[in-house]
């Protein structure tokens, strides 16, 4: 199997227990390489969870994680702790985006900086994501005199920036309505249709029903990943 038809991802032994109960126990996930899946599962599944432990921000302890890298080589290691390759691979976006109290234009550039890009590389890719998310008006403007929608556009701008191969959103469009929300499930289009792998946590049925997307459902402990 070559690096294009590979899974971006694949990831063995992922399980969580609170207390006494099993939250979920998955042998085998493989992520598939430009496909837009939405993840389902009524409350308290552990969707949220799972995600976070794929993306680094929660223990996965027993977990290996399984990828091909950029020189086509396979590469294995234990997801907890988080490998430094997969944290440059992966973007996780909260339900509820934090956002640094500076401005739009820093907050799209941190991830970068942290990184130590050129500035002018910085500044190039900044400015294309202001442009991609249509938030080049607000720029300048502090965090907290944003929209819930802008707020949602910086955050996915933020993330594309980083150019992730597996980008990981919690219901991005939950607290939104109207055409923030239509704004946002675009952009969401948009970042499926460039190639990467986008897996949303959701209950919107416009999101659910978007061309080509895979559903994959989480209940009773176990992991659905054909579900129609």
């Amino acid at each position: 199997m070559n690096a294009a038809s590979s899974p971006v991802l694949t990831v063995r032994g992922l399980a969580r227990t609170i207390g006494a109960r099993r939250l979920f126990d998955i042998t085998e996930l493989a992520f598939p390489r430009a496909t837009a899946i939405v993840l389902t599962g009524v409350n308290g599944a552990g969707k949220s969870t799972l995600l976070r432990m794929v993306a680094g921000l929660e223990p996965a302890p027993g977990a290996t994680a399984h990828w091909t890298d950029t020189h086509g080589s396979s590469r294995s290691a234990p997801l907890d702790p988080f490998p430094l390759e997969l944290r440059q691979r992966i973007a996780y976006l909260h339900q509820h985006p934090y956002l640094f109290r500076t401005s739009v234009r820093e907050n799209i550039a941190y991830g970068l900086r942290a990184r130590g890009l050129p500035r002018h590389e910085v500044a190039r890719r900044v400015g294309e994501a202001l442009g991609w998310a249509g938030i080049s008006h607000v720029q300048d403007t502090a965090p907290e005199r944003l929209s819930g929608g802008e707020v949602q556009r910086v955050a996915l701008a933020r993330a594309k920036v980083l150019e992730p191969e597996l980008l990981l959103l919690d219901e991005p469009t939950s607290s939104l309505d109207g055409h923030a929300r239509e704004q946002v499930i675009a952009l969401v289009r948009e970042l499926a249709d460039e190639g990467r792998t986008v897996v949303m946590i959701c209950h919107d049925r416009d999101l659910i029903n978007l061309p080509g997307v895979v559903r994959w459902k989480l209940g009773d402990g176990h992991l659905d990943t054909h579900h129609r």
